[in-house]
């Protein structure tokens, strides 16, 4: 349940004016979505992929931009959900990239050392003659 914004109640009188018609206000655009600040990610960015800080950095940003988004300054939670967001793709990088650059190094290694060791078997397999030695 959202209850980051509050809510109106139904039971409040409405506004009426001498002859009886109510006014209604009509808001034209179409609205805008909650600012979105990133914790979930933030906290998991912090306690699984916190290299260089940017986990924590994001878990600050996303909490400064909850506490915003609740004091209802919704365009600075906006840009602090933006920030937190880039250091979470930072900080998932970070840690990610390396990993699979590691990985993929050991397999071509791999697959290199088993080419050299079908070549030096050949080698190695070679029969000489007595006549070799003289």
């Amino acid at each position: 349940m959202d209850t980051a914004y509050p809510r109106e109640d139904p039971r409040a009188p409405t506004s009426r004016t001498a002859d009886g018609a109510s006014h209604t206000a009509v808001a034209l655009g179409a609205p805008r979505p909650p600012p979105r600040d990133h914790l979930i990610w933030s906290v998991f960015s912090t306690l699984y992929l916190n290299l260089c800080c940017l986990g924590f950095l994001a878990l600050a940003y996303s909490i400064k931009a909850r506490d915003q988004k609740v004091a209802g300054d919704l365009e600075e939670a906006r840009r602090l959900g933006s920030k937190a967001k880039c250091y979470n793709i930072l900080a998932t990088m970070w840690a990610l990239v390396p990993p699979l650059l590691l990985l993929a190094l050991v397999v071509t290694g791999a697959l290199h050392l088993s080419r050299l060791a079908k070549d030096s078997a050949a080698f190695f397999s070679t029969k000489f003659d007595d006549s070799d030695y003289d």
